[in-house]
């Protein structure tokens, strides 16, 4: 009989519960993971790394059409979108399957199935061979999110699609609608479109990638429409008609009612928290829309239950899951844990140009009452991004005008996502404006932007 009693049992094996469950390993815990679909949850199989795959491609066909500009050839410049999806989920299954090696080189055991919990420290599971009981005295909810649907814009995997679609999809897009500008939403668009659908985004806030700073918000919106995508800000999808081939969708903006014929719309309309039938309302935990209530270590108010990842609310990031699930090993263990600051997260988003940010936008350091120094610096101003033919961008940062402290960084354009981790490292060790100056990057790297940003906080840029 298979040994059902652990220190730790961990539901979900995303990147927040499969890490939570490699590190309590580590910590010498006898721990448990239980998964309803597959290893590495939606971040692996269906959310970053396959949707990275696909823009890689997209950028490289990008590139191919500029080849004349870097003095070389090239013909008949096409792609297979078939072939696409097959290297993404190619990728996709090389790491899923990576995941499977780690639970068993950390000797974790993996139970496929549904699972609920029936009681305070037990947990059943339903799977294919019938059910299980496990008992532990420590329980991790890691089950992540879901996408939103609206009533009337549900999504039917032939006109109307979610990231699933989007990522396998049954044809190439003519005219596309993409439903929503946050991160999910722009990279699709962004990947359709530089494979040459007619798209158009449509967002309810009054910026595209609304949780940004403004001013990249705005940079980014012109470099969008520039490559041929429509923006309609502060609009409205109300309802989709759907015949054979064809969505008419109703869009309101500025109090009227246009309507528009695509061939698929993809919504992106955020996310949902996967909190249903686990048992959380009989065992007192308590739910906001769809989230679980926790304190800033992950606690559910419930002994021995913690909630971490996406169901334990924004930001909706996989690498603040993985640490989420660090931290609770950690106190469980007994070991000095480090609650996870949101403003100290990064979220970097891989449309083209890409985004890149960390800590607080201007309007949000101001409402904080900061008084603020505010730099930045242009790509064009940058050897290296000539050098590469991507000059357009820029760089941002926010320093506390009083202390020098970096309260936030905000950056659009090429390699950016590689870039912020120099920020939040800095930001990590409560670095001042002056330690930034003080520091010497190398030369010629897009690196060096960021320096000039913070001498051009004050005053002191030299290549602008």
């Amino acid at each position: 009989m298979a040994d059902t009693s652990f220190d730790l049992i961990v539901i979900g094996a995303g990147p927040g519960g499969y890490v939570a469950a490699i590190r309590g390993a580590q910590l010498g815990m006898k721990v448990a993971v239980v998964e309803r679909e597959h290893l590495g949850g939606i971040c692996l199989n269906w959310g970053c790394i396959p949707t990275k795959a696909m823009l890689r491609s997209s950028e490289v066909f990008h590139l191919m059409h500029r080849a004349k500009e870097f003095g070389l050839k090239a013909d008949n410049i096409g792609y297979d979108l078939d072939a696409v999806v097959k290297r993404s989920r190619g990728i996709a299954g090389q790491l899923s399957s990576g995941i499977g090696h780690l639970m068993k080189k950390n000797k974790v055991t993996v139970f496929m199935g549904e699972a609920k919990i029936p009681a305070k420290g037990s947990v059943s599971v339903k799977g294919e061979k019938g059910s299980q009981e496990l008992t532990a005295k420590n329980i991790v909810l890691a089950t992540g999110a879901r996408a939103r649907e609206l009533p009337g814009l549900e999504a039917d995997g032939d006109l109307v699609w979610t990231y699933k679609t989007a990522l396998t999809p049954p044809r190439m897009p003519k005219k596309l609608l993409v439903i929503g500008s946050g991160a999910i939403g722009i990279e699709f668009a962004s990947f359709y479109n530089t494979l040459g659908a007619d798209t158009t985004v449509v967002e309810v806030m009054d910026r595209v990638l609304p949780v940004e700073d403004e001013e990249i918000s705005a940079f980014a919106k012109k470099s969008f429409e520039k490559q041929g995508m429509k923006i309609m800000q502060k609009a409205m999808v109300k309802k989709l008609d759907r015949s054979k081939g064809k969505v008419t969708a109703h869009i309101e903006k500025d109090g009227k009612i246009t309507t528009q014929d695509f061939d698929a719309v993809i919504s992106a309309v955020g996310i949902v928290g996967n909190v249903e039938g686990l048992g959380l309302e009989e065992l007192g935990v308590k739910l906001d829309r769809t989230h679980v209530v926790t304190d800033e270590y992950c606690r559910t108010g419930v002994d021995g239950l913690y909630a971490i990842g996406d169901i334990a609310g924004a930001p909706w990031l996989a690498h603040k899951a993985s640490h989420e699930g660090v931290m609770v090993a950690d106190l469980i263990a007994g070991k000095h844990a480090h609650p996870v600051k949101p403003e100290t997260i990064a979220g970097c988003t891989y449309c083209h140009p890409q985004v890149a940010s960390v800590g607080y936008t201007e309007a949000k350091a101001k409402e904080l009452g900061y008084d603020i120094k505010v730099g930045r610096f242009p790509f064009i101003g940058n050897g290296k991004a000539i050098a590469l033919g991507e000059a357009e961008g820029l760089v941002k940062t926010i320093f506390d005008a009083k202390t020098g402290e970096l309260l936030g960084a905000h950056m659009i354009g090429a390699e950016v996502t590689e870039m912020i981790q120099g920020y939040v490292i800095g930001r990590q060790l409560e670095t001042t404006e002056e330690d930034l100056m003080n520091t010497v990057f190398p030369h010629p790297t897009l690196s060096e932007m960021m320096h000039e940003s913070v001498l051009d906080a004050y005053d002191r840029v030299i290549h602008m």
